[in-house]
Protein backbone atom coordinates (compact mmCIF):
# COMPACT_ATOMS: atom_id res chain seq x y z
CA UNK A 1 0.00 0.00 0.00
CA UNK A 2 2.82 2.44 0.84
CA UNK A 3 4.54 1.81 -2.51
CA UNK A 4 1.26 2.37 -4.37
CA UNK A 5 0.73 5.64 -2.51
CA UNK A 6 4.26 6.82 -3.38
CA UNK A 7 3.74 5.99 -7.06
CA UNK A 8 0.37 7.80 -7.13
CA UNK A 9 1.91 10.82 -5.43
CA UNK A 10 4.79 10.88 -7.93
CA UNK A 11 2.35 10.74 -10.86
CA UNK A 12 0.34 13.52 -9.26
CA UNK A 13 3.38 15.80 -8.97
CA UNK A 14 4.51 15.20 -12.56
CA UNK A 15 1.02 15.69 -13.95
CA UNK A 16 0.52 18.90 -12.00
CA UNK A 17 3.85 20.30 -13.16
CA UNK A 18 2.72 20.49 -16.78
CA UNK A 19 -0.82 21.70 -16.06
CA UNK A 20 -0.06 24.35 -13.46
CA UNK A 21 0.60 27.20 -15.89
CA UNK A 22 -2.82 26.72 -17.50
CA UNK A 23 -4.56 26.53 -14.15
CA UNK A 24 -2.74 29.53 -12.75
CA UNK A 25 -3.75 31.71 -15.67
CA UNK A 26 -7.38 30.60 -15.39
CA UNK A 27 -7.49 31.16 -11.65
CA UNK A 28 -5.40 34.30 -11.47
CA UNK A 29 -8.11 36.44 -13.06
CA UNK A 30 -10.55 35.48 -10.31
CA UNK A 31 -7.98 36.10 -7.60
CA UNK A 32 -7.24 39.63 -8.80
CA UNK A 33 -10.88 40.71 -8.57
CA UNK A 34 -11.85 42.90 -5.67
CA UNK A 35 -14.31 40.94 -3.60
CA UNK A 36 -17.47 42.95 -3.00
CA UNK A 37 -20.55 41.88 -1.10
CA UNK A 38 -22.43 41.49 -4.39
CA UNK A 39 -19.69 39.28 -5.89
CA UNK A 40 -19.48 37.23 -2.71
CA UNK A 41 -23.21 36.63 -2.72
CA UNK A 42 -23.21 35.32 -6.28
CA UNK A 43 -20.31 32.94 -5.68
CA UNK A 44 -21.09 31.63 -2.24
CA UNK A 45 -24.26 29.72 -1.54
CA UNK A 46 -25.58 27.64 1.31
CA UNK A 47 -25.69 23.98 0.43
CA UNK A 48 -29.29 23.86 1.60
CA UNK A 49 -32.13 26.21 2.43
CA UNK A 50 -31.36 27.56 5.85
CA UNK A 51 -33.70 26.75 8.69
CA UNK A 52 -34.23 30.02 10.54
CA UNK A 53 -34.57 28.13 13.82
CA UNK A 54 -31.18 26.47 13.34
CA UNK A 55 -28.21 28.61 14.38
CA UNK A 56 -25.61 25.87 14.03
CA UNK A 57 -23.56 26.62 10.94
CA UNK A 58 -20.46 25.09 9.38
CA UNK A 59 -18.67 27.65 7.22
CA UNK A 60 -16.27 26.14 4.67
CA UNK A 61 -13.87 28.91 3.69
CA UNK A 62 -11.79 28.01 0.67
CA UNK A 63 -10.80 28.15 -2.97
CA UNK A 64 -11.78 26.25 -6.12
CA UNK A 65 -11.68 22.87 -4.36
CA UNK A 66 -14.37 24.07 -1.98
CA UNK A 67 -16.28 26.02 -4.64
CA UNK A 68 -16.59 22.89 -6.78
CA UNK A 69 -14.70 24.21 -9.81
CA UNK A 70 -15.64 22.39 -13.00
CA UNK A 71 -18.58 20.46 -11.56
CA UNK A 72 -21.99 20.68 -13.19
CA UNK A 73 -23.64 21.04 -9.78
CA UNK A 74 -21.99 22.75 -6.79
CA UNK A 75 -23.92 20.36 -4.56
CA UNK A 76 -21.53 17.65 -5.78
CA UNK A 77 -18.58 19.46 -4.18
CA UNK A 78 -17.49 18.15 -0.79
CA UNK A 79 -19.33 20.85 1.26
CA UNK A 80 -22.62 19.77 -0.33
CA UNK A 81 -21.81 16.13 0.36
CA UNK A 82 -21.04 17.00 3.98
CA UNK A 83 -24.51 18.55 4.21
CA UNK A 84 -26.07 15.35 2.91
CA UNK A 85 -24.19 13.31 5.50
CA UNK A 86 -25.18 15.68 8.29
CA UNK A 87 -28.83 15.63 7.23
CA UNK A 88 -28.85 11.83 7.10
CA UNK A 89 -27.64 11.75 10.70
CA UNK A 90 -30.01 14.56 11.75
CA UNK A 91 -27.18 16.53 13.37
CA UNK A 92 -28.86 19.88 12.74
CA UNK A 93 -26.04 21.85 11.10
CA UNK A 94 -26.25 24.01 7.99
CA UNK A 95 -23.17 23.95 5.75
CA UNK A 96 -22.25 27.27 4.11
CA UNK A 97 -20.01 26.95 1.05
CA UNK A 98 -17.73 30.00 1.12
CA UNK A 99 -15.37 28.88 -1.62
CA UNK A 100 -14.21 31.12 -4.47
CA UNK A 101 -12.10 29.80 -7.35
CA UNK A 102 -8.63 31.33 -7.47
CA UNK A 103 -8.74 32.46 -3.85
CA UNK A 104 -5.45 32.99 -2.03
CA UNK A 105 -4.77 33.45 1.68
CA UNK A 106 -4.45 37.20 1.03
CA UNK A 107 -7.89 37.22 -0.57
CA UNK A 108 -9.25 35.22 2.34
CA UNK A 109 -7.74 37.67 4.79
CA UNK A 110 -9.49 40.53 3.00
CA UNK A 111 -12.96 38.95 3.11
CA UNK A 112 -12.86 37.11 6.45
CA UNK A 113 -14.70 39.82 8.39
CA UNK A 114 -17.65 39.70 6.00
CA UNK A 115 -17.72 35.89 5.97
CA UNK A 116 -17.83 35.83 9.77
CA UNK A 117 -21.26 37.44 9.59
CA UNK A 118 -22.40 33.84 9.01
CA UNK A 119 -21.70 33.22 12.74
CA UNK A 120 -20.00 29.82 12.35
CA UNK A 121 -20.23 27.14 14.99
CA UNK A 122 -17.57 25.30 13.02
CA UNK A 123 -15.10 26.99 10.68
CA UNK A 124 -13.27 24.89 8.07
CA UNK A 125 -10.27 26.74 6.61
CA UNK A 126 -9.20 25.45 3.18
CA UNK A 127 -6.79 28.01 1.74
CA UNK A 128 -3.15 28.13 0.73
CA UNK A 129 -2.89 25.92 -2.35
CA UNK A 130 -2.99 28.86 -4.76
CA UNK A 131 -0.29 30.59 -2.72
CA UNK A 132 1.94 27.57 -3.10
CA UNK A 133 1.30 27.22 -6.82
CA UNK A 134 2.29 30.85 -7.35
CA UNK A 135 5.36 30.78 -5.14
CA UNK A 136 4.03 33.24 -2.59
CA UNK A 137 6.57 33.68 0.24
CA UNK A 138 5.85 31.06 2.88
CA UNK A 139 5.99 33.61 5.70
CA UNK A 140 3.20 35.56 3.99
CA UNK A 141 1.00 32.50 3.59
CA UNK A 142 1.55 31.50 7.20
CA UNK A 143 0.80 35.00 8.50
CA UNK A 144 -2.40 35.24 6.44
CA UNK A 145 -3.65 31.88 7.70
CA UNK A 146 -2.83 32.90 11.26
CA UNK A 147 -4.70 36.18 10.75
CA UNK A 148 -7.81 34.28 9.62
CA UNK A 149 -7.60 31.88 12.57
CA UNK A 150 -7.18 34.80 14.97
CA UNK A 151 -10.17 36.60 13.43
CA UNK A 152 -12.40 33.57 14.00
CA UNK A 153 -11.18 33.03 17.56
CA UNK A 154 -11.57 36.70 18.45
CA UNK A 155 -15.10 37.10 17.15
CA UNK A 156 -16.38 33.62 18.03
CA UNK A 157 -14.22 32.08 20.80
CA UNK A 158 -16.49 29.03 21.04
CA UNK A 159 -16.27 28.19 17.32
CA UNK A 160 -14.43 25.00 16.44
CA UNK A 161 -11.78 25.46 13.75
CA UNK A 162 -10.65 22.80 11.29
CA UNK A 163 -7.52 23.53 9.25
CA UNK A 164 -7.23 21.75 5.90
CA UNK A 165 -3.71 20.69 4.93
CA UNK A 166 -2.49 20.93 1.34
CA UNK A 167 0.54 19.85 -0.67
CA UNK A 168 2.06 21.16 -3.90
CA UNK A 169 4.42 19.88 -6.62
CA UNK A 170 8.12 20.89 -6.37
CA UNK A 171 7.99 23.65 -9.00
CA UNK A 172 9.79 26.08 -6.69
CA UNK A 173 12.22 23.56 -5.25
CA UNK A 174 11.94 20.76 -2.74
CA UNK A 175 12.70 23.00 0.23
CA UNK A 176 9.78 25.31 -0.61
CA UNK A 177 7.52 22.28 -1.15
CA UNK A 178 8.42 20.69 2.17
CA UNK A 179 8.13 23.93 4.11
CA UNK A 180 4.76 24.63 2.52
CA UNK A 181 3.46 21.21 3.58
CA UNK A 182 4.68 21.82 7.14
CA UNK A 183 2.82 25.13 7.50
CA UNK A 184 -0.48 23.39 8.21
CA UNK A 185 0.48 20.97 11.00
CA UNK A 186 2.58 23.72 12.59
CA UNK A 187 -0.35 26.14 12.65
CA UNK A 188 -2.74 23.45 13.85
CA UNK A 189 -0.43 22.60 16.75
CA UNK A 190 0.23 26.25 17.62
CA UNK A 191 -3.46 27.13 17.69
CA UNK A 192 -4.66 23.75 18.96
CA UNK A 193 -7.17 23.29 16.17
CA UNK A 194 -8.19 20.16 14.30
CA UNK A 195 -6.18 19.27 11.19
CA UNK A 196 -7.05 17.41 8.00
CA UNK A 197 -3.53 16.33 6.93
CA UNK A 198 -4.14 16.40 3.16
CA UNK A 199 -7.48 17.18 1.53
CA UNK A 200 -6.61 15.37 -1.71
CA UNK A 201 -5.50 12.15 -0.04
CA UNK A 202 -6.41 9.16 -2.27
CA UNK A 203 -7.53 11.55 -5.02
CA UNK A 204 -4.43 13.43 -6.19
CA UNK A 205 -2.69 11.71 -9.08
CA UNK A 206 -5.56 9.37 -9.92
CA UNK A 207 -6.85 10.31 -13.42
CA UNK A 208 -10.28 8.74 -12.96
CA UNK A 209 -10.93 10.95 -9.94
CA UNK A 210 -9.80 14.22 -11.50
CA UNK A 211 -10.98 16.48 -14.29
CA UNK A 212 -8.96 16.95 -17.47
CA UNK A 213 -6.71 19.54 -15.79
CA UNK A 214 -5.42 16.82 -13.47
CA UNK A 215 -5.89 19.02 -10.41
CA UNK A 216 -9.58 19.56 -9.72
CA UNK A 217 -11.53 16.47 -8.59
CA UNK A 218 -14.53 15.07 -10.40
CA UNK A 219 -17.81 14.50 -8.56
CA UNK A 220 -16.52 11.03 -7.72
CA UNK A 221 -13.30 12.53 -6.41
CA UNK A 222 -15.24 14.97 -4.22
CA UNK A 223 -16.88 12.02 -2.51
CA UNK A 224 -13.44 11.00 -1.26
CA UNK A 225 -12.65 14.59 -0.26
CA UNK A 226 -15.85 14.63 1.77
CA UNK A 227 -14.77 11.39 3.45
CA UNK A 228 -11.35 12.88 4.28
CA UNK A 229 -13.02 15.90 5.85
CA UNK A 230 -15.70 13.89 7.63
CA UNK A 231 -13.16 11.75 9.47
CA UNK A 232 -11.94 14.87 11.28
CA UNK A 233 -15.23 16.78 11.38
CA UNK A 234 -17.49 14.04 12.76
CA UNK A 235 -16.04 13.93 16.30
CA UNK A 236 -16.45 17.70 16.54
CA UNK A 237 -20.16 17.59 15.72
CA UNK A 238 -21.10 14.84 18.18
Amino acid sequence: MKNTHKISHSIFLKFCYFSLIIILFSCKTDAKKTTTKKEFTTNVVSTKTENTTNNKRIVVFGDSLTAGYGLEDVEDAYPGLLQQKIDSLQLGYTVINSGISGETTAGGKNRIDWVLNQKPSVFILELGANDGLRGVPLTETKMNLQYIIDAVKTKYPSSKIVLVGMQIPPNFGQDYTNEFKNIFPALAQKNQVALIPFLLENVGGIPSLNQSDGIHPTAKGHKILAKNVWEVLAPILK
